[in-house]
């Protein structure tokens, strides 16, 4: 499918002067943007999609995740990214909404050391 005019002036928007656009991650994947220090993945599709962002924003090995998603759908894009277990920003589209979904850390299992 082709990309949405309004995706392509998102993206580049996001990247600036000093970003690039479509980077190449491994597995034959690509992230919709990246600078120095920040990926960012930009999402309109459900659930199942969003998921698959948060995974590519994983495996960027970038320090700051942003994915970005309408402003209905931030909810989701949330959870997609408890889910899949990465730390990161989730803004809508305009900017005008983000919150932070930290790292989960797992319960230690009950274990005691003696």
């Amino acid at each position: 499918m082709a990309e949405k005019s309004t995706h392509k002036r998102l993206k580049s928007e996001i990247a600036g002067k000093t970003g690039r656009k479509e980077v190449a991650i491994k597995g034959g994947r690509r992230i919709d943007v990246m600078t120095k220090h920040k990926a960012v993945e930009i999402e309109r599709g459900g659930p199942s999609q969003l998921e698959k962002a948060a995974h590519r924003l994983k495996d960027s090995r970038k320090s700051q995740k942003v994915l970005v998603a309408p402003s209905k759908s931030m909810s989701k894009a949330r959870e997609a990214m408890r889910k899949v277990g990465v730390s990161g920003t989730v803004r809508n589209i305009s900017g005008t909404k983000r919150s932070y979904v930290p790292k989960t850390t797992r319960p230690s299992g009950g274990k005691s050391r003696k």
